[in-house]
């Protein structure tokens, strides 16, 4: 059996709930863990309104890079960012494919219009690092094209630091077996087949040419003032909290630790990237 609606509007504390799980033998251990999250999740919600506020006013310009391998949880986690922040001082920038005129430009330029502004906090669902991984994977792009941009990313990056913008790069590490899992969970549900698309198709047939890539990416990108940071992201839940905590944890801003979260991520999750590192998607 499991909790009814009446079950979860009548009971008032988790004293109450855990009496009615009892009562109705129901068994209670997912469903804590499910309310431990969404408690813990609450208080670093908490925690980002202050951070964005303390941006706000400093008129700083933060911008978070979500990369990884198809259903890694990108965009469930860039969701838990966002929920409660103020829409006019944080944006997602989800681009498209490039336009006909966008293919003529320097490869850069797309991304450069949606770059914070000052005082805001954007979060890129993929960005400029489409270049690094999917577009070789999937023939997007001419080898002279990805060397051009494996070459130049990092003098963009300095720029952007030299700029004092704010630049924090997610790698999500999934396995292929989750990945596999997670593919046929969006084919079965009829609100998020959507999400499927050609190229994650593709994902588990060319996973060995998306892990050479993506280790070119890191040996090459990966620099003292915009390191990549490894999330291992199995665990969707997990990864939410432990990346919150990781971009939380970046800044000395006002009211820090006003709630009882913990801030520090956990470094068994989320991890500068060296070559020993752990990895899911090897």
């Amino acid at each position: 059996m499991k909790f009814t609606y009446d079950h979860l509007v009548n009971a008032t504390t988790k004293k109450e709930l855990l009496l009615t799980a009892a009562e109705n033998n129901i068994p209670v251990s997912k469903t804590l863990k499910k309310l431990e999250y969404e408690a813990e999740l609450r208080e670093l919600q908490s925690e980002l309104v202050n951070l964005q506020q303390w941006i706000a006013k400093k008129q700083m310009r933060v911008a978070v890079l979500f990369e990884g391998r198809d259903a890694s949880g990108k965009g469930g986690c860039i969701k838990r960012f966002k929920e409660h922040l103020n829409p006019r001082k944080a944006r997602v920038v989800a681009l498209t494919k490039p336009t006909n005129v966008e293919r003529g430009q320097w490869y850069f330029r797309r991304y450069i219009k949606v770059l914070p502004n000052p005082g805001e906090l954007v979060f890129f669902d993929r960005s400029w690092y489409n270049r690094a991984v999917v577009e070789p994977v999937m023939g997007f792009c001419e080898p002279r094209q990805y060397k051009k941009f494996i070459e130049q990313v990092p003098e963009f990056e300095h720029l952007l630091y030299e700029d004092n913008i704010k630049v924090i790069k997610f790698w999500f590490s999934i396995s292929k077996e989750e990945q596999k899992k997670r593919f046929e969970s969006r084919l079965e549900n009829p609100l998020k087949r959507w999400k499927f698309s050609p190229v994650d198709e593709k994902g588990q047939t060319l996973w060995d040419d998306y892990t050479k890539y993506k280790k070119q990416m890191f040996s090459k990108t990966h620099t003292n003032f915009s390191p990549w940071i490894i999330v291992k992201a199995n665990d969707k839940k997990q990864a939410r909290l432990e990346s919150i905590r990781y971009v939380l944890s970046q800044f000395d801003y006002s009211r820090k630790g006003d709630t009882r979260a913990t801030l520090l991520p956990d470094p068994n999750v989320v991890m500068r990237y060296h070559r020993s590192a752990v990895q899911l998607d090897i």
